[in-house]
C-alpha cells in the first residue's frame, strides 16, 4: 500500500505545475488528477484485501493532494467533502469499494471452470497463525456487499449491477469519475 501511495505522490509531483495552475479550472484539475494520479495510486486495487488503516492512509494522502490543488490549508477549516465537490471527484474509499465490487461481479459472471473463479473460491489448507486472522479479499467484498445491500443474484444482470455499485457516489452528489479515461460519466 505504501508503494502505491508513493507512486501517486511521484505522479502528483510531476504534475504539480498543472494541478496547481490557477488558470485551469478546478474541475479540469480534478479530471487530470483522477486520470493520472489517482489511477496510478489505485492500480490493481480490485484485488487488495484493504484494511481500515490502509484506507485511512490512502484518504490522508489524497486529501493532502486535494488541499494542495485547491490552495487550501488545514487551518482554513474547509471540509474534505466540499473540496472534493469543488474538484468533482468522489471519496477514494467509495471508489476502492466500487473497484472491488466491479471485479467481484466480473469474476462471478465467469464460467465455473474458469481458473480466476476457482482461485477466488480456493481454500488454503493448514492452520492459521495465532491471533486475529487477516481479512481475506472475499471477506472484504462480502462486507462491501452487505453495506450496500447487494446479493449474488444482483451480479448476474450486468447492467443493474453496474448501476447499483455506482449509486452511492450519485447519492453523495458527486459525479462518478471513470478512472481509466478521466472523463465523468453519470450513473
Amino acid at each position: 500500500m505504501e508503494a502505491r501511495i508513493r507512486v501517486g505522490w511521484n505522479k502528483f509531483r510531476q504534475l504539480v505545475p498543472l494541478l496547481t495552475n490557477k488558470d485551469i479550472s478546478l474541475i479540469s484539475r480534478g479530471k487530470l488528477y483522477c486520470s493520472c494520479v489517482r489511477s496510478s495510486m489505485l492500480h490493481g486495487s480490485e484485488t487488495w484485501p484493504v484494511r481500515k488503516e490502509n484506507e485511512m492512509a490512502l484518504q490522508r494522502a489524497e486529501m493532502r493532494m486535494v488541499r494542495w490543488m485547491c490552495g487550501v490549508k488545514l487551518k482554513d477549516r474547509v471540509s474534505n467533502k466540499e473540496l472534493r465537490e469543488r474538484l468533482g471527484i468522489v471519496d477514494i474509499t467509495s471508489l476502492l469499494q466500487q473497484n472491488r465490487l466491479r471485479w467481484y461481479g466480473h469474476v462471478l459472471r465467469k464460467d465455473d471452470i474458469d481458473w480466476v473463479k476457482e482461485c477466488m473460491e480456493y481454500e488454503v489448507v493448514g492452520s492459521r497463525p495465532r491471533g486475529r486472522p487477516k481479512s481475506t479479499w472475499l471477506e472484504v467484498v462480502q462486507r462491501d456487499c452487505q453495506v450496500r445491500g447487494l446479493s449474488k443474484d444482483d451480479v448476474m444482470v450486468r447492467g443493474r449491477w453496474r448501476k447499483v455499485i455506482r449509486m452511492v457516489d450519485e447519492q453523495e452528489g458527486c459525479e462518478w469519475m471513470d478512472v481509466s479515461s478521466g472523463t465523468g460519466s453519470p450513473g
